[in-house]
C-alpha cells in the first residue's frame, strides 16, 4: 500500500468519527441547555468550544456566544478546522483520492454527509438544529456500518486506526472540561447542574445504558470516569480506544511487515490502562492525567505518520 493511500484512509477515519463527535456534542449541549432542571446558560457552550479546542477560534471572530452562533461555528464555519462541515470537507477529498481503497457504500456516505451540508447556511432554531444533527449521525452511522462490511485488510485496519487515535482524543477532552471547568461557580458537586452534566457526557458517548449495565447503581460522577477512562468493554473509553489502536497497528504489522515505535508506544499506553486505578488517577490529579494523555495521544498520532511515512 502506497504511503499517501495510508495517510488518507487514516484521516479519513479521525475526520468522521470527528464530525460524528462534534454532532453528538451540539445535540447534548442543545439538550442540556433546554432540559436541565436549571438552565445552563454560556457555559455549557462555551464549554462545547473548550472541548474540540474551538474557543479560541470563536473569540476571534468576534461572535457573543449564544446556541445559534455556537452551533454555527461547530458546524459550518468553513474557518474552523475542527467544524463539522470541515471534517466532511477534508474525509470527501480524502476519501476522493483512494476511491479504489473504498466500498462504494463507505463513499456514498461520506458524499452525502457532505452534500447534506453543502447548501446550508444557518443552523435555524432548536428543532431545525437538532434535525440537522440527526442527518449528519445517520451519515456517519452508515459510515461505521459500511467499515464493519469491508473486507478485513490494510484499508480497513487504516479507517479503524484513525477514528480509534481521534476517539481516544475526543474522550480525553470531553471528560476533562467536565471535571476542570463546567460547573458554574458556586454549584456543588452532585448538585442539579453537576448531575444533569454528567448526564450530558453520557449521552455525548453514547454510554448511559452502558453506564446501568456496568455499575448497577445511581449516576455517581467517579464512575462515569471510572467508565470513561478504564473500561475496555466501552469503546469510547481511553481503555478500550487504546486496545483498538494496539489492534490495528499489530494487523497492519503483519500484513505490511512494518512494525516500529507506534507499536511501541501503543503497546505501553495500553500495559499502562490496564495497571491504572480510578484511585490512582484522582491521588495524582485527574487534570493532569487527562493532560498527559493528550500529549501520549498526540506522541502515538507523529509515530504513526512516522512509521508509515506519511509525509
Amino acid at each position: 500500500m502506497l504511503s499517501r493511500t495510508a495517510a488518507s484512509l487514516y484521516w479519513i477515519g479521525r475526520y468522521v468519527e470527528r464530525a460524528e463527535f462534534t454532532a453528538r456534542l451540539i445535540e447534548a449541549t442543545v439538550r442540556l441547555d433546554a432540559l436541565s432542571a436549571r438552565p445552563a446558560g454560556t457555559t455549557a457552550w462555551e464549554s462545547a468550544l473548550l472541548v474540540v479546542g474551538a474557543d479560541q477560534g470563536f473569540a476571534a471572530a468576534g461572535a457573543k456566544v449564544c446556541p445559534r452562533a455556537v452551533s454555527n461555528f461547530l458546524m459550518l464555519a468553513a474557518d474552523n478546522p475542527s467544524s463539522i462541515r470541515s471534517c466532511l470537507d477534508a474525509a470527501r477529498w480524502n476519501a476522493k483520492s483512494v476511491r479504489t481503497a473504498l466500498t462504494r457504500d463507505a463513499w456514498e456516505t461520506v458524499n452525502r454527509a457532505w452534500l447534506g451540508l453543502r447548501n446550508v447556511t444557518d443552523m435555524g432554531d432548536t428543532r431545525e438544529t437538532l434535525s440537522l444533527i440527526e442527518r449528519i449521525r445517520a451519515e456517519t452511522r452508515g459510515f461505521e456500518g459500511a467499515l464493519h462490511r469491508m473486507l478485513r485488510n490494510e484499508a480497513y485496519a487504516f479507517l479503524g486506526l484513525g477514528a480509534a487515535m481521534e476517539r481516544a482524543d475526543n474522550t480525553a477532552r470531553l471528560i476533562d472540561v467536565k471535571y476542570h471547568l463546567l460547573l458554574p461557580e458556586g454549584e456543588k458537586i452532585g448538585g442539579v447542574i453537576d448531575r444533569d452534566q454528567w448526564t450530558t457526557i453520557l449521552h455525548t458517548v453514547s454510554a448511559n445504558t452502558a453506564y446501568r449495565w456496568l455499575y448497577h447503581d445511581e449516576l455517581k460522577p467517579w464512575l462515569v470516569t471510572d467508565m470513561l477512562i478504564l473500561k475496555s468493554e466501552l469503546p469510547r473509553s481511553l481503555a478500550g480506544s487504546s486496545d483498538e489502536v494496539v489492534g490495528h497497528l499489530a494487523f497492519i504489522g503483519r500484513r505490511l511487515g512494518r512494525q516500529g515505535e507506534a507499536d511501541r508506544l501503543g503497546r505501553q499506553r495500553q500495559a499502562m490502562l490496564s495497571r491504572t486505578s480510578i484511585d490512582s488517577v484522582f491521588a495524582h490529579g485527574l487534570h493532569e492525567y487527562l493532560e498527559g494523555f493528550l500529549v501520549e495521544n498526540a506522541r502515538l498520532d507523529r509515530a504513526i505518520a512516522a512509521q508509515f511515512r506519511f509525509g
